[in-house]
Order: structure tokens, then sequence, then C-alpha cells
């Protein structure tokens, strides 16, 4: 692009917020003009005031901006026309719509909004169609929200968009999330060091209808999610249980085919990748693939009394966040031709 479309980002510093800076800070098409935090950490540098948690360095040209702010007037002083929230729940369901009547293009990460019905829950490879769904909120007159689902919805939808085809009567999901799904500073040691927990509040309920909205479906959903001691990746079993008879083979050819439907940079060429190894997928590899954090990792697939399980692997903070919020932006850029 001869001139790139300037952004903001808004909760820079907390840990998805990190990883918007980092995969906005050589973005082909956005530039991050405008950073936001906390009152107390307006006028500093990015760099001096943010406490790093990504396991990768922080690329130099985001270390001396500015953290400014929330004032709707200074950001479009500043030419911002796309906003990225990655603000608390709580915070984004008084703060988005504002954005959203001040005319900015807002891709959130908080679950505030998901269930309005004419607001996206946007995965590209699965529910492109549904960014439509803007022109109700008044675009392009208007200012519009879209959100990215929850960080294991995210994942399940990646590995069962190529088989709704098949008529999948129920979905049973066993997740094994990271720490930094809580956020940071998120959960004591003392809670989690050489432990698991069992509970984690309301994410059962954001899988079971959030994964019925992206895909349109209306299946039995059975959800246990746990948090485990890992730093970054949420492990999930799934069993599906189909309508048609499907095999092993049907699986694993309909993920090789699965391809988003337009060209947008941060999208794998291969967006799941399957891996024959009974090891396979593990949490150490979440930053794994192009771009980095992206791919969805599939294994242990197998076929029990018709009903076809496997494993997957999805990076929470990048593909079931900040990166699945890019990867919208994108998304939308293309679908209604600004560049």
């Amino acid at each position: 692009m001869d001139k790139k479309i300037k952004v903001a980002v808004i909760g820079a510093t907390g840990a998805v917020g990190q990883v918007f800076m980092w995969m906005l800070s050589d973005h082909p098409w956005f530039e991050v003009v405008y950073a936001t935090a906390s009152a107390a950490r307006v006028g500093l540098k990015y760099a001096s005031t943010v406490h790093w948690v990504m396991p990768l360095e922080m690329p130099a040209n985001i270390r001396d901006i500015e953290v400014k702010e929330f004032n709707f007037a200074a950001m479009k002083e500043a030419g911002v026309t796309i906003v990225f929230s990655a603000l608390p729940a709580e915070v984004a369901r008084e703060a988005e719509p504002q954005l959203r009547d001040n005319g900015f293009h807002v891709f959130s990460n908080a679950a505030a909004m998901r269930y309005d019905k004419n607001v996206p829950v946007l995965v590209p490879e699965a529910n492109l169609e549904t960014l439509d769904l803007i022109k109700e909120q008044g675009y392009p007159e208007k200012g519009f929200v879209v959100t990215n689902a929850n960080c294991v919805t995210t994942g399940l939808a990646m590995g069962i968009a190529p088989l709704k085809k098949y008529g999948i009567k129920s979905i049973t999901l066993h997740s094994y999330q990271s720490v930094s799904g809580a956020g940071y500073p998120g959960l004591s040691s003392f809670d989690i060091t050489d432990n698991c927990i069992p509970f984690i509040k309301g994410e059962e309920e954001k899988v079971e209808k959030e994964i019925k909205k992206i895909l349109d479906i209306d299946p039995e959903v059975y959800a246990f999610t746990v948090r485990v001691p890992v730093l970054f990746g949420h492990l999930e079993a799934v069993w599906l249980d189909f309508e048609q008879n499907v095999e092993v083979e049907d699986v694993i050819r309909d993920w090789e085919n699965f391809k988003v439907v337009c060209d947008l940079p941060s999208t794998p060429a291969q967006p799941i990748q399957y891996g024959s190894d009974p090891t396979f997928p593990q949490p150490k590899y979440a930053f794994w693939g192009n771009p980095q954090g992206m791919v969805v990792y599939a294994g242990r697939l197998k076929k029990k009394n018709g009903k076809i399980g496997f494993l997957l692997l999805v990076n929470n903070v990048v593909k079931g966040a900040a990166g699945g919020s890019i990867q919208n932006a994108e998304a939308f850029v293309t679908r209604f031709n600004l560049i």
C-alpha cells in the first residue's frame, strides 16, 4: 500500500494489547498512531511502562510510542479510522458503543457486544459473509463494532467449520487453557502452580453460544473448561457426532482444503495443520507457524462408535485474540475494497 491505514490500540499494555502492538509493528496495511492505557501511564513511552509478557522481543519501532488518553477528538485528529480494542468486557460495554457512535471502525477482543444481533462474531475462514452485518449498524455512514470469538471458540470453529457440511449433531469439548488467557497479572501463583483449576467463569457458556452463532448451527454442546499451568496455548479435546457418515480420511482432506476466501496478510496459507504423531499438538507449539501464532494445529484424530474425535491447539493470545481481530480488520478492508 502507498499509504497505510492509521489505527489505534485501546488497552495497549495488557497481554492482548501487547500482541496487537507486536503484530501491528510491521503490518503491511496498518500503522499504529495512537495507543491508550490506564490514566497513570499517559505521557509515558510504551517500553518504559509496559510489563512485556510476550515470549518474543519487543519490536524497536513501538518502544517510543507515547501512551495517550482515551479521547475521541484526539484520535480523529491523529487520523485514526480503525480501533483495535483490548479492553476488559466491563469497560468495553461502555466504551465500544461510544467509539462506534463517534464513527470509528472497532475490532474488539472483548465479549461485551458479541451477542448483539447486528454485531458479527467473525472468524474469516468460517463466516466471512457475516461482515455484512456492519451495514445494519449503519456502515458506511456510521461506525461499527466487529468482535472476534472467545479464544477457545475460535479454535473450535476453525476445527469444525470444514466439517459443518456433514451435519453436526453434538459437540463435546474439554479445554486445557493457559494462564495467559486470564490476562495479566491474572491468577495467583499459589492457585495455579502445580495445579489445574476445573472452572473458568463464563467460559463454557461462551463456547456454547458462540459456536452456534459463528457457524449458524444448533448442535448440543457439552463443554468443560480447565485452567492449566501453561503460559500460552489452549489445548482442546473434541468429539463430534454427525448426521452423515464421516471417516478420518474425510476430515484430513477437509482440513487440508480449508482456506480463507480472500488473501489476508495475517492468514496462513494452511490455517489448520494436522500432525499424525501421537504426541501432537502441544502448547509449546503455540507460536509456531507463519504468521506466528495464527495456525491451528490438530492431531490425535480417530473414529469410535460413529463419532470423530481429535485434539487441537490454538494460540489464545494471537489467533484466539489480537491476531484474530487484526485478521478481521483485514477482511473488512478487503471485502469493502478499501485498498
